[in-house]
């Protein structure tokens, strides 16, 4: 929403410069983006002209000679291109030293060996017009050498503000100047909207049936006769432009004009055009067609709303209007129509249309029906003024007014309570009054009534506080700890894990890294998922911000590998990264599965160049040591089984199990996978925090050590291959007894001293006692246990 401060300043004058300004409605509420400057600055280099001749220039055909009186001393010699320019004409000049839209500041300049002292200036140059093929030519009778600004709306100063979804009526000049008005104190002008110059009753021209009034709760329509199309005046014309409006013509821009002042969209029908002098608001039906003003064909589905007339859709309601019935230059006879209708429609039709004007952007927001009657007001007026227009008497309107809503009490004792501050019982009238509450004093309070504007916002008595609040200056609250009573805040049990888990990682040099919750759909095929698999439940983003960011990721992995693919192009190989973020499945009911997940990916070095050389490299069993350490640092019980991933390589990789469920998977990544990110060998993993954290006891149990020597036996284990290290260990740990207190192999084997398709693996066993020293006639019985959990195994103890 751009406001040009000089119109704004017609309703409510704060007497502050922009960036006063700025900063008192960001502070209450209404967030400025940015200040522009349109036009040309108000200053003695652009003053009024009188050509006293235009000779053709002796070296150019295109150009003139032109002597003008600028008021005083001299004439000055411009050399100007324009058509139209000729002796005797009161124009535009811009001297030397000016500054022009865009920055360039005027000087000096030689044209084809003729030094020109200036310029001649046409609307567009001046950005008070939209322009045509040659200068300016103002009315006579301003003396050369009178300030430009005298004469014409040449500059102004323009804020863009970002208005929120809950606050419509600051879609217009009069609901920013009331919040102006309210934030600083100043004087409010009377509604623009408060003198009427139509009348109610029937219309008997034409005939407006509504067949859908859920989709369009209030229509009314008004009837101009001899209208006279012409251009617009230059204020008008400088005003939409400030406002970022292109002027058309004077019917269609007293209806942009109408619309920035009220917020209100109206739309001007060529009365002659409208087949039937019957309009019909009905739901569109699918497949149907309809050629609106951008000279486009669109097809509409039973989704959206027309306005037909008896040769079918002449409109696409509350979004763009037809081709076949717009105001055009023979246009005598407008119906002027200004309707209300339902947001959510609206914006959904927008969005499958692919289609966003001022219209849709403000009826998606939430208009009052109450509003149309202010914007049928104005454009009244200044059709009668501007366009000659005779007002047809009567004005169309189907609306029927629901009961009031009821009044909201707004309790004095409450506001303290809330915002921590006594706000004394008048000053929140006199700011409730300010922004057009109805106030009613009460005995415990104020009574309020919610202004039409506001009610879909406004529903509450802590909206009203938020008001008081944010105009008496949220800065000016002071900071005060809320109202608790026996709670005391703490870590959930997953959020500890998470964040212990994060710190070991962060201890064991990875860099943590923050990825999009958004992927490409594609990268399922680059992780080679296969159709079925579970990862293939995403969720599709209705409406995505492009198609490579149209799906919630299903894993880290996608954000990780991009991490690293950006890493790698800019020459850095060596990576060790982790992230910690949700990933998201489809659901039942169209809902999104949402679970927080920790993952790492480890690629090239593991560790640092060193003079002695040998840098070892990332590979399965890095990511594993460094998931055994999480698993140790977090006291989790879990063990590691194969199991084969698609986008894992087949023989490194494993699951990560646990007696609370599946925590994620280990391993290298497929070589087409890493190929696919423009990576070389390279690890990963991906654990569930929600089942780590299962997994993870809540309390601690602290186990004293052993306070007496422990005592090591070594064996040696021939086995099948197919028997896996992890599932020996936790054999032989079961085994042992309480006396065994850590089984590490140290060694692998395979060989002719063990045949093929076995291989040996080397355990070291600890036993120790808390209350005695173990001798080898103690641990007999455990290591019997233990070869015969080997023996089960299918294996056999070496020499």
């Amino acid at each position: 929403m751009r406001v040009p401060l000089p119109w704004l300043a017609e309703y409510c004058d704060a007497g502050l410069d922009a960036h006063a300004l700025e900063e008192r409605l960001t502070m209450t509420g209404t967030k400025v983006e940015a200040i522009h400057r349109h036009g040309v600055p108000a200053d003695a280099n652009f003053v009024v002209g009188r050509v006293l001749s235009a000779e053709q220039h002796p070296d150019a055909d295109r150009l003139k000679v032109c002597s003008v009186d600028i008021g005083g001393g001299e004439p000055a010699t411009i050399v100007c291109g324009a058509p139209n320019v000729d002796a005797g004409q009161t124009v535009a000049v811009a001297l030397p030293g000016a500054l022009m839209p865009g920055g360039t500041k005027l000087g000096r300049a030689k044209l084809r060996g003729i030094v020109s002292e200036g310029m001649i200036l046409a609307e567009n140059e001046l950005e008070v017009g939209a322009g045509g093929e040659g200068i300016m030519v103002l009315e006579a009778g301003p003396r050369p050498g009178t300030a430009l600004a005298e004469l014409l709306p040449i500059g102004a100063d323009v804020l863009e503000l970002e208005i929120t979804p809950n606050r419509p009526d600051c879609l217009g000049i009069y609901g920013v100047a009331r919040e102006v008005h309210a934030a600083t104190g100043a004087p409010l002008a009377p509604a623009p909207w408060e003198h009427d110059p139509g009348s109610a009753g029937p219309l008997t021209a034409v005939t407006v049936d509504v067949r859908c009034p859920d989709l369009c709760p209030r229509f009314t329509a008004r009837i101009f006769r001899d209208v006279t199309i012409a251009a617009s005046p230059l204020w008008l014309q400088a005003r939409l432009l400030a406002a970022g409006q292109r002027p058309i013509n004077n019917v269609v821009d007293i209806t942009n004009y109408a619309m920035l002042l009220t917020g209100q969209p109206l739309h001007a029908f060529d009365l002659d055009r409208i087949a039937g002098a019957q309009l019909t608001i009905r739901r569109a039906n699918d497949g149907e067609k309809v050629r609106t003003l951008d000279g486009q064909e669109r097809t509409l589905d039973g989704g959206m709303v027309v306005i037909d007339d008896a040769d079918g859709p002449t409109s696409i309601a509350a979004i763009m209007g037809g081709e076949r019935s717009e105001v055009h230059e023979a246009t005598t006879n407008v119906l002027l129509e200004v309707a209300n209708w339902d947001g959510p429609a609206i914006h959904r039709a927008s969005w499958a249309l692919g289609l966003r004007s001022e219209a849709s952007g403000r009826f998606e927001k939430g208009l009052a029906p109450e509003q149309c009657s202010w914007a049928q007001a104005v454009a009244t007026a200044l059709m009668l003024e501007l366009c000659g227009a005779t007002l047809e008497p009567g004005t169309l309107d189907t609306w029927q007014p629901p009961p009031a809503p009821e009044p909201i009490a707004l309790r004095e004792q409450r506001v303290g309570e809330i915002l921590g501050v006594e706000v004394p019982l008048a000053r929140q009238a006199q700011i409730l009054t300010a922004l057009d509450f109805g106030v009613t004093p009460q005995s415990a309070g104020l009574l309020v009534t919610v202004p039409p504007a506001r009610r879909r916002d406004v529903t509450r008595e802590v909206d009203l506080i938020e008001e008081v609040a944010r105009i008496e200056g949220v800065d000016n609250l002071p900071a005060t700890l809320p109202a608790r009573r026996g709670a005391a805040g703490r870590l959930t049990h997953a959020q500890l894990v998470r964040r212990r888990a994060e710190d070991a990682l962060a201890g064991h040099g990875l860099h943590e890294v923050v990825g999009w919750s958004f992927a490409e759909p594609g990268v399922l095929e680059r992780l080679r998922i296969p159709a079925g698999d579970p990862l293939r439940d995403v969720v599709t983003l209705l409406n995505p911000l492009s198609e490579s960011q149209s799906i919630l990721r299903p894993t880290l992995l996608a954000s990780l590998l991009d991490a690293a693919a950006h890493n790698v192009a800019r020459n850095g190989p060596d990576i060790a990264i982790f992230e910690s973020g949700a990933v998201y499945r489809a659901a039942a009911g169209g809902l999104a599965d949402e679970h927080h997940a920790l993952g790492a990916l480890l690629s090239g070095a593991a560790t640092p160049r060193a003079w002695r050389g040998g840098r070892e490299q990332h590979d399965f069993f890095t990511a594993k040591a460094l998931v055994e350490s999480l698993l140790c640092v977090l006291h989790a019980d879990a063990r590691f089984e194969r199991e084969r991933w698609p986008f894992l390589h087949p023989g490194r990789s494993a699951a990560i199990e646990s007696d609370a469920g599946r925590i994620g998977f280990v391993g290298e990544l497929h070589p087409l996978v890493a190929q696919a990110w423009g990576l070389e060998r390279t690890a990963a993993f991906a654990l569930d925090v929600g089942v780590l954290a299962a997994a993870a006891p809540q309390v601690i149990a602290f186990r004293p050590f052993a306070p007496y020597p422990p005592l090591r036996r070594d064996i040696a284990a021939a086995l099948p291959a197919q028997v896996s290290a992890e599932q020996l260990v936790a054999d032989v740990r079961s085994a042992g007894g309480p006396a065994l207190r850590e089984v590490q192999v140290f060694d692998v084997y395979e060989g002719e001293q063990v045949g093929e398709g076995r291989r040996s693996l080397a355990l070291a066993l600890t036993f120790a006692l808390e209350d005695g020293t173990l001798t080898d006639e103690d641990v007999e019985p455990a290591e019997e246990r233990i070869v015969g959990a080997i023996t089960a195994l299918g294996g056999q103890l070496r020499a």
